[in-house]
């Protein structure tokens, strides 16, 4: 059965955590397009079975997006709709999608963004900082250490909020790289787990975070903040 809605691409916000947190925009289209593509399609099955969702999906990830992008030019030309959705937030900010956008906008066919929830605009959002003059996002830093280092000396004097996504394994190690590269002092906020059962917030110096993680749970995903020093 042919799809109610116009040949193109769908870019779809979904949920960061709490299945609630989704458009009803964003599940008509989910519903309504041809296929969904997926970065992965077991987790994209809890959302779709949540709403009685039976869209067929073709995984779409950050190691095959190169690949699929022919085969989306393709199904668009035929006469598909295609949805587009990550893991969690919206596609092409840290996650596949935005080779998929360009792409598909260069052979000049349309693409529709369905705005929805990032980890990003939450945490501002709850920090409070920013107040209508800008951040710097600055996604996930590299993971060689001297890179890191590298990139934190270059964002030491940023007037502005820095944000970073960070992974449980590694946030003991940035908050020890900020100690050492722009001192005890510097402030920080970090966001765990935004919009689910366990999510926190917390503020402080590198040695305060350190000290309650020592103790704490740091599993999940983190959003963290720099303050401006």
């Amino acid at each position: 059965m042919a799809s109610p809605l116009p040949p193109g691409l769908y870019l779809v916000g979904t949920p960061i955590g709490n299945l609630e947190d989704i458009t009803l925009r964003a599940l008509r289209i989910l519903r309504d397009a041809t296929h969904i593509l997926a970065e992965d399609t077991r987790h994209t099955r809890r959302l779709l079975d949540r709403y009685g969702l039976t869209t067929p999906m073709i995984s779409c990830h950050k190691f095959n997006e190169r690949a699929r992008v022919e085969e989306m030019l393709r199904r668009i030309h035929a006469g598909e709709s295609l949805a587009l959705v990550t893991d969690a937030g919206m596609p092409g900010l840290s996650d596949p999608g935005a080779r998929a956008a360009s792409a598909v906008r260069a052979a000049n066919l349309p693409v529709t963004v369905i705005p929805g929830p990032t980890a990003l605009t939450a945490a501002i959002a709850l920090c409070g900082i920013s107040q209508g003059r800008g951040f710097l996002f600055d996604g996930f830093l590299d993971h060689k250490t001297a890179a890191r280092r590298r990139r934190l000396r270059q964002l030491a004097d940023t007037p502005l909020p820095v944000v970073f996504y960070e992974s449980t394994h590694r946030i003991l190690k940035l908050l020890d790289e900020v100690e050492e590269e722009l001192g005890p002092d510097r402030q920080m906020f970090i966001a765990r787990e935004l919009t689910k059962k366990f999510e926190q917030v917390l503020t402080g110096s590198p040695g305060d975070l350190r000290a309650h993680f020592a103790t704490h749970s740091r599993k999940g995903e983190f959003v963290v903040i720099l303050l401006p020093a």
